[in-house]
């Protein structure tokens, strides 16, 4: 720690004034020698100082070290005297007569305890937009609870105002996106479960709200939320073409497509973060509304970063089961646009037979489409005009998983008994076909 005296620094020669010398002395010691030279700190108060600094150093020293080795209290006298520079001038704005003042009305181990507790709440500020407790939990961890605190105690004013000036924004990002999720029936631990960051979360919420929804979605719904906005685009658009016979702006039918607004309760605190992040939303139109490109491919392609512009701009909850439900449900429906919704023997086989044959898949045949179906079957030539393994495919690819197997053996064993009738060349061959298909399959005669 500097000496403490009464006495003025010696005065400085005279220079041009276009120049400025810099002081590199401890804001502390500039605030202490003018409060002694102005009479703002008395001799009282100076011995007050002289006698607190010494046990001051002892606790510090104890708190990153050891008291009793020489290195660790030089260290200690360092950081007291920073930390004392570091409250007085975060709090009277570099202004030596209010840093003079509060050293004669403040004791200085509380001038010290300031400088601390502003360091630990600006360390306690997010490093990150992140929400990721484990990794969080972590970085605390290896750091120890008094590691970054031994760092930042012994950097500048500048330092920490520059740090401060970094974390708090992003502090304020996350605070809105914790707002906005509470108000879609999210907390923060929920969003610390998700991995995700503040920036998706917001981007996300807005678009939420912007449709009308209640809850940040699962993919399913995510993907519903996408093919909803570019549905009511395209209407826009039409409905703007016709309207006078002119085309319609492409800008003023997005605008009017989705309306990208910031919550009527968001608070005045959140405003200016979340006014940023809706700029970016606005950006991200054209591609959102861009029917051509899947929306898993312009979001979540986690394979090819290359064709998916804004995977991880955005959030939505991982929800296999929903997921699981929501692509079961797809191919039910899909099997039963197939099959009529005809489940029956009868009518798969008739399926079934159809894609062996390379005709329409149809669940029922007429005499006459039987018939040509069957000399389309026994038509010579180089490539087989039956061939199991594509109704084998077909079966694999689109029937719901619980019923393959099943759809599979039936295929089969009348694969073994029908092929060497469908495929005959004798006389009777087509005869013999059509019955075939009249008793295993639906033909209506």
């Amino acid at each position: 720690m500097p000496p403490i005296t009464a006495s003025a620094s010696p005065v400085a020669p005279a220079v041009p004034a276009s120049i400025s010398l810099y002081d590199a002395r401890p804001f502390f010691e500039k605030a202490l020698q003018f409060g002694v030279k102005n009479g703002i700190i008395d001799k009282a108060r100076l011995d007050a100082i002289r006698t607190d600094a010494p046990k001051g150093m002892v606790q510090i020293a104890r708190y990153f070290g050891n008291e009793f080795l020489r290195p660790d209290i030089e260290k200690a006298r360092e950081r007291i005297v920073n930390l004392v520079s570091i409250c007085l001038e975060s709090n009277s704005g570099g202004d030596l007569r209010q840093a003079a003042q509060a050293l004669r009305d403040h004791s200085f181990l509380s001038r010290s305890k300031g400088g601390s507790d502003l360091l630990k709440a600006m360390l306690a500020l997010p490093e990150s937009t992140s929400f990721h407790a484990d990794l969080d939990s972590g970085i605390q961890e290896a750091r120890g609870p008094a590691k970054g605190l031994a760092e930042w105690s012994l950097r500048s004013f500048a330092d920490y105002q520059a740090e401060l000036a970094r974390r708090l924004p992003i502090q304020q990002e996350k605070a809105a996106a914790v707002w906005l999720a509470k108000q879609l029936g999210m907390d923060a631990a929920g969003l610390e479960d998700a991995h995700t960051h503040a920036e998706a979360v917001i981007r996300t919420a807005l678009l939420v709200l912007a449709t009308a929804r209640t809850e940040l979605p699962d993919w399913v719904a995510f993907e519903k939320m996408v093919e909803a906005l570019r549905k009511k685009y395209q209407s826009i658009k039409a409905l703007g073409t016709a309207q006078a016979g002119k085309p319609a702006k492409a800008s003023s039918a997005r605008a009017q497509t989705l309306s990208v607004t910031l919550p009527g309760n968001l608070p005045d605190e959140f405003r200016s973060v979340v006014q940023r992040v809706q700029k970016s939303v606005m950006a991200d139109l054209p591609q959102i509304l861009d029917g051509s490109v899947p929306a898993r491919m312009l979001f979540a392609n986690d394979h090819d970063e290359h064709h998916a512009p804004l995977l991880g701009r955005y959030f939505w909850l991982e929800d296999m089961l929903s997921e699981m439900d929501h692509h079961d449900r797809a191919v039910s429906m899909a099997w039963d646009k197939a099959t009529g919704g005809s489940h029956d023997d009868g009518s798969l086989l008739t399926l079934f037979v159809c894609v062996a044959a390379g005709a329409a898949p149809k669940t029922l045949l007429t005499e006459k489409t039987a018939t040509a179906l069957v000399r389309k079957l026994q038509k010579p030539g180089a490539a087989p005009g039956f061939d199991p393994e594509l109704a084998r495919r077909f079966i694999l690819e689109h029937a719901p998983a619980q019923y393959q197997e099943g759809y599979l053996e039936l295929w089969s064993d009348f694969v073994d008994e029908a092929r060497p009738v469908l495929q005959s060349d004798s006389n009777f061959a087509l005869k013999d076909a059509v019955a075939l298909l009249r008793r295993e399959c639906n033909v209506k005669t």
